[in-house]
């Protein structure tokens, strides 16, 4: 039966194929019933040792054996530099000599005894040239994996690990090849797969025909390289929504960033090239930088990116890869972190680069260089060493075009967030536990398919400067029957950006060709049908552009449907694969010669019924084998002698054996060149890969309208008008998207209004007791003028905003371990980034800057940093604060600034007991904003809330009183000294 747990020993079968036959003589695995005695066990385990290979299909057993126990070794063998000590099984090598002793009267012919088996052989020779990746190597009707390849492949598939021969090894099935594949690549490995080069018809036919299969590595799969039939199987083709339980998903990005980096001595700047691509669809990110010491920049981009795997250069700094450290440790689970692939420094030099570079667009262009030229020198070091990595999974192709280059980030493409940004305000994941539940992205993503849940994440990380509001309202409001019949046409589609990109890569089987291009062609006909609905009912020019343009867009997959074989394309047979074999004369050539050598077969039965006189003879197939002549035992006087017995009484005759030997060989060939015509037809269609790419991302572009549309279904919500010309926001009755969700429909949050005015009042000194909304409001403001931006309905019943360039926020308290920061050191050099990235165009954030040092320090620093904002920057600033000192700045700048607080009911007031004692104060929070500073924090109240014991908070209020009675009376002898200086004079 079949193995979904193919960790034990190999079943025992009653009839073995012949491509399996030589492997199980390569490496017998010893196996034995309960009636086997220790002794003869341990005879049979020195008489396995003694395999004389006189060729690789016929094993020699030695008859001498040692009656004596034999002692087990640890055998540890260096081979041309190759460490296999680890990599053999430990506890079962043997040195020959030991092992296998020789008497003098043995035969002086006998031949050297070998240590490996030659399948072990093959597999040490393999390693070798793959040290750093687990091989699955293709053994007849399953995958193994042999010594520590095959420790670490057990441990993480669960499956058994045993001892054959030299080697541990551990197999799969190869059905579940895929399955396995995934679940290794995501624990961060690198995986290939090893397959067999040759077929047993064509190979029995040749001068090796006793030689070992020869086996060569046919993929290589890491994180961000998942492409190709063994690990993209369509599991159900009817139903593409439905994928097998145990398949590890594709996340929606898997972006593969590569990093180089130069210290520049003489002007001390850090300047940094990135390079992004996702091979799964094509996309290619460009960036080059300046940084500093806090690497802010560069975290900004590896968050905005979220790369499952990094290339860095063997030199990198070591603050940088802190940093890339301390990203990965923040996942909350080990499979979400990014794969760091470290390669020789000197591919990163730029003029090892620049040659690499060079030499791969001049075979692939006339112009030579020049697609490079408009690349920065930093991008030029790390394109070079990723045109090289790419080349090792054959995934360059999407490189050749420079179409699909575009810049990471862009000021006059949107809004900028920055590191701290996409953190504080919980736009991509929460920062409970990191989910995407929670965030702003889980508030707004609604889409059908999996291409426009990626265009949606790039939205919200990114708004644009452009909001496509009218687009959004008439999905929203259009009672148009189309817009309808539109949005239904994108559930169930398949992810048609991957497909077509590993169509691109020639790396697609069948069945996702099919899936893929069927689903294209349908999509197009049913477009097509619409176009006069579109063009009459359909107003927004966005929209319009759109839905006019796709259909011509997706003109290439008619044609390549109708070419092909829905039947074979369902199954994977390649042969039946063509309907028309007109443009494939060789495929034509050869199933003609098939059928001449059929037709013989066919003939020749004609003249075994006359010999066996059994005019209703036919041929027989049993378990696989064909053309079987099945002789009754009355008639076996009549078969002749040169007839080959197959079984009891069925055979093959002379005339048989020479034609269906042929057969085999044209099949096998047949196969090979349908192979052979399938690339060339996946090469042909790749001519249109920007053409239909181009129309997937239209419809990204309308699943994301869509789903915005659903999100302005929610109460409340209201339409923004966001004006490019104006700096301004005007917020009435606005609510936090994220927690205004969670509630549901409670409908317990608190509205509140903001009006900012960039000629104006323009900087809020937000104070008032601690746990009384001040953070949540300001992160309410941020996320509303977000969501405007990027087109989206607000939780507000009135919003006038003026376009932003950027949200720049400092938050909370945490310190950089890895950077060598301390918790103030962390605070302050997020101030001081904000201070030299934001415009009068920016909105900024500071949440109790100055809080991690001594008051008096703290309260300056916060003062002077204010002011500056205030006075130079010009910024949208809302700054939260518990030092009072600081609402005296809205006396200094009345124009410009103003203090606000969150508004409570003190329900007991300080009360003073007999002792002396005062108690804690209790408050209710009405999470109100109104005008004018709050006189206390309160922050008792928390530690009542907090359960700190009562005598705690007495003697904490008895104290606070104290001090606060301390401030008083200097203030109070102050006053009386001025006074009386007045009066002197």
């Amino acid at each position: 039966g079949n193995t979904d747990d193919p960790g034990g020993r190999p079943i025992k079968r009653s009839k073995v194929p012949f491509r399996e036959q030589e492997e199980q003589k390569d490496s017998t695995s010893l196996t034995t019933d309960r009636g086997v005695c220790t002794t003869t066990l341990g005879k049979l385990r020195a008489f396995s040792c003694k395999a004389n290979y006189a060729d690789h299909n016929d094993i020699q057993k030695d008859n001498e054996t040692s009656g004596s126990q034999v002692h087990e070794k640890v055998f540890a063998v260096c081979l041309q530099g190759f460490s296999i000590s680890q990599f053999a099984k430990l506890g079962q090598e043997r040195k020959s000599a030991e092992v296998c002793p020789q008497s003098d009267s043995a035969s002086p012919s006998r031949r050297p005894k070998s240590v490996y088996t030659p399948l072990e052989q093959q597999v040490i020779d393999l390693k070798q040239r793959h040290q750093d990746v687990l091989l699955a190597i293709e053994c007849g009707y399953k995958y193994r994996f042999f010594g520590e390849d095959a420790e670490i492949a057990a441990k993480i598939l669960s499956i058994s690990c045993y001892s054959d021969h030299n080697f541990m090894t551990c197999c799969i099935p190869t059905h579940r090849l895929f399955v396995h594949v995934r679940r290794l690549v995501a624990h961060g490995y690198k995986v290939g797969v090893v397959k067999q080069t040759e077929t047993s018809a064509i190979k029995a036919s040749g001068s090796n025909k006793n030689a070992l299969f020869t086996r060569e590595l046919s993929a290589l799969f890491t994180k961000s390289t998942l492409v190709g039939e063994d690990v993209n199987p369509v599991c159900r083709f009817e139903d593409i929504q439905q994928s097998c339980d145990d398949i590890g998903m594709d996340p929606p990005h898997s972006f593969l960033l590569c990093i180089s980096e130069n210290w520049d001595k003489q002007h001390k700047q850090l300047t940094v090239g990135l390079v992004v691509i996702q091979p799964s669809t094509g996309d290619v990110l460009l960036d080059s930088f300046y940084d500093s010491s806090s690497r802010s920049e560069l975290e900004t981009r590896v968050l905005k990116i979220n790369p499952v795997e990094i290339i860095v250069p063997s030199d990198l700094s070591e603050l940088t890869l802190k940093l890339l450290h301390s990203i990965n440790n923040a996942s909350p689970q080990a499979d979400d972190r990014a794969r760091l692939e470290t390669r020789d420094r000197a591919l990163f030099e730029f003029a090892t680069a620049m040659d690499t570079v060079t030499k791969f667009y001049t075979q692939s262009q006339d112009k030579g260089t020049s697609l490079c030229k408009p690349f920065e020198s930093p991008v030029i070091c790390c394109l070079g060493p990723l045109i090289q990595y790419l080349k090792e999974f054959s995934l360059e192709r999407v490189l050749r075009s420079q179409c699909s280059f575009q810049r990471l980030l862009s000021n006059s493409e949107g809004m900028t967030l920055g590191a701290a940004t996409l953190r504080n305000l919980e736009i991509l994941r929460n920062s409970t536990d990191g989910a995407m539940k929670g965030s702003l992205l889980w508030v707004l993503d609604h889409t059908r398919t999996a291409f426009g849940r990626r265009l949606m994440r790039k939205w919200v990380s990114q708004p644009l400067m452009d909001p496509q509001l009218d687009a959004v309202q008439e999905a929203l409001e259009s009672d148009s029957v189309t817009l309808t019949s539109l949005k239904s046409l994108l559930w169930h589609l398949p992810d048609l950006e991957r497909g077509i990109c590993s169509i691109y890569h020639r790396k697609c089987s069948t069945q996702e060709f099919y899936l893929v291009t069927s689903a294209l062609s349908k999509l197009g006909l049913r477009m097509e049908a619409l176009l006069p609905a579109i063009q009459s009912q359909v107003t927004s020019p966005l929209l319009r552009s759109l839905l006019l343009d796709t259909p011509d867009l997706l003109t290439p997959a008619h044609h390549v449907v109708k070419v092909l074989s829905e039947n074979a394309a369902r199954l994977g047979n390649k042969t039946e694969l063509f309907s028309d074999l007109s443009d494939f004369p060789l495929l034509q050539k050869r199933k003609e010669q098939i059928q001449e050598v059929l037709n013989e077969i066919q003939d020749h039965i004609h003249e075994v019924r006359v010999v066996l006189k059994n005019p209703s003879l036919c041929y027989k197939t049993v378990s696989g084998q064909e053309f079987l002549i099945e002789v009754k035992h009355s008639q076996l006087s009549s078969v002749p002698h040169d007839w080959q017995l197959s079984t009891i009484v069925r055979y093959h005759s002379p005339f048989l054996v020479a034609h269906y030997k042929k057969l085999q060989q044209l099949r096998e060939q047949l196969q090979l060149d349908c192979q052979g015509a399938w690339i060339s037809f996946l090469d042909a269609f790749g001519e249109h890969y920007h053409t239909i790419k181009r129309a997937i991302s239209h419809l990204a572009t309308m699943d994301c309208l869509f789903s915005l549309a659903e999100v302005a279904k929610q109460g409340n919500f209201c339409r923004p008008v966001v004006r490019s010309g104006e700096q301004q926001i005007m917020i009435r009755d606005g609510r936090h998207p994220i927690i205004d969700l969670l509630m549901g429909e409670q409908n317990q949050y608190v509205p509140n209004d903001t009006k900012l005015q960039g000629d104006g009042r323009r900087v809020m000194i937000i104070t008032g007791p601690n746990m009384g909304g001040k953070s949540s409001y300001i992160r309410q403001v941020a996320l509303i003028c977000i969501m405007a931006q990027m087109g989206s309905y607000v939780p507000a019943s009135e919003a006038q905003l003026g376009l932003l360039d950027g949200i720049y926020t400092r938050m909370g308290a945490s310190d950089s371990i890895y950077s060598g920061r301390s918790t103030f050191m962390q605070e302050l050099s997020e101030a001081s980034d904000i201070i030299f990235h934001a415009t009068e165009r920016s909105m900024v954030i500071l949440d109790e800057l100055g809080r991690g040092t001594s008051t008096h320090d703290g309260m300056a620093i916060a003062y002077a940093t204010l002011e500056y904002f205030i006075t130079q920057v010009k910024s949208f600033t809302l700054f939260v604060t518990h030092y009072l000192l600081l609402s005296e700045l809205e006396r200094l700048h009345p124009q410009h600034v103003f203090n606000c607080h969150m508004a409570f009911l003190l329900n007991e007031p300080d009360v003073a007991h007999a002792d002396n004692d005062v108690g804690p104060e209790f408050i209710t929070f009405l999470y109100q904003l109104i005008g004018g500073a709050a006189e206390r924090s309160y922050g008792l109240n928390v530690a009542r809330l907090a359960d700190i014991p009562d005598s705690i908070l007495q003697r904490a209020a008895h104290k606070a009183r104290e001090l606060e009675n301390k401030v008083h009376n200097k203030r109070n002898a102050l006053f009386l000294s001025l006074v009386t200086a007045n009066k002197r004079i």
